[in-house]
């Protein structure tokens, strides 16, 4: 009799729990479809910025609507390279040039105004130059805090971000009905750039008058893979002593391994690399397949910035480096001897 109801008991409970299950599984249906995010897409000289894709990929994984967000001159045709981005539902189009070079003074009025219009509830930019240059600002006009280079999203209202170059991990919750979000995008993948057929609309345009005037840009350039999107990276340190012998043995193995080309900070500083190049806390976020760094020992600063590598490998003639603990491949030698030999052996 006492096993007989006990059965009884367990199967009620069951029952229970497969109830409260399915009405939180509905609650979270029916909040999803309240929820609408917007993606700020960047855009540079009529081309859709492929890094800027993985704020579609964040946006997706609250549910609702996704709407993406370009402007600048002649950007009917990003708009519509854009609405072939899988996931959008619909993309905000503002035709007109003095958002070419998303100066944030006239940017983030404008951004602000088509939020408070559409009446987003969750706003994703990547926490590049271009989103940590107007996000702050767009938050500010909407009197909101602002949540920062996040690598995880687990509810509408909860995120995930690093903290203290990346030593802690740190769980944050925002009661704002607005969520202004900045996203690190070696943490989210960039979504499918075809599949999608969004519809195309002219957003509103402030036309906020500003004293701001671009005057020029100085970019390098290179024929080699974009360091922030590169499926394998070569990167020099302080180690390599001088410019001249930074450019005598990484570029050649860069070239041999069809990579990138990254630098700590120190290198950067001595003057060896272009700051473009710059891997780190206060540089790039990168997480190539591959990661081979020579004469880098390892500072959390530069580590901050490549550790989500797939695959990390290290040279260095110090066998107690720091780069060791997080590698995944080691070689305590003289760089000057092994990166040259090791060039030799890809390119046969």
């Amino acid at each position: 009799m006492l096993l007989t109801t006990c059965h009884s008991a367990f199967r009620q409970a069951q029952g229970s729990l497969r109830l409260l299950r399915t009405f939180k599984q509905q609650q979270r249906s029916a909040f999803a479809r309240l929820l609408s995010s917007l993606a700020v897409l960047e855009q540079r000289e009529g081309k859709l910025q492929s890094a800027s894709l993985s704020a579609v990929t964040a946006a997706q994984k609250l549910g609702g609507q996704v709407t993406g967000f370009v402007a600048g001159s002649g950007v009917r045709l990003v708009a519509e390279e854009a609405a072939k981005v899988k996931g959008l539902e619909k993309i905000i189009m503002i035709e007109n040039a003095a958002y070419d070079k998303a100066l944030p003074e006239n940017y983030a009025p404008l951004l602000a105004e088509n939020i408070k219009k559409e009446q987003f509830t969750h706003v994703f930019a990547g926490h590049s130059a271009f989103g940590k240059n107007l996000m702050p600002r767009v938050a500010a006009l909407l009197d909101v805090q602002q949540i920062s280079d996040i690598t995880a999203i687990e509810g509408e209202d909860t995120f995930v971000r690093p903290i203290y170059a990346g030593n802690a991990i740190l769980t944050v919750q925002s009661s704002d009905k607005i969520k202004i979000i900045t996203i690190r995008g070696t943490a989210f993948a960039a979504a499918e750039a075809n599949g999608g057929s969004a519809e195309i609309i002219n957003g509103v345009d402030p036309n906020v008058q500003i004293k701001t005037e671009w005057l020029s840009e100085d970019l390098a350039k290179s024929d080699r893979p974009d360091l922030a999107t590169a499926s394998k990276v070569v990167s020099g340190g302080r180690g390599l002593k001088s410019k001249e012998d930074f450019d005598r043995i990484i570029l050649p193995l860069a070239d041999a391994l069809g990579a990138g080309i990254g630098a700590s900070r120190a290198a950067v500083d001595s003057g060896f690399a272009d700051n473009s190049l710059q891997v780190g806390q206060t540089g790039k976020n990168v997480a190539p397949q591959l990661y081979l760094c020579a004469g880098i020992s390892g500072a959390i600063q530069h580590l901050a910035g490549m550790k989500d590598s797939k695959v990390i490998a290290a040279i260095n003639k110090d066998a107690d480096a720091p780069i060791f603990q997080v590698a995944d491949v080691g070689l305590v030698g003289n760089l000057f001897e092994k990166v040259p030999e090791l060039t030799e052996k890809l390119k046969q």
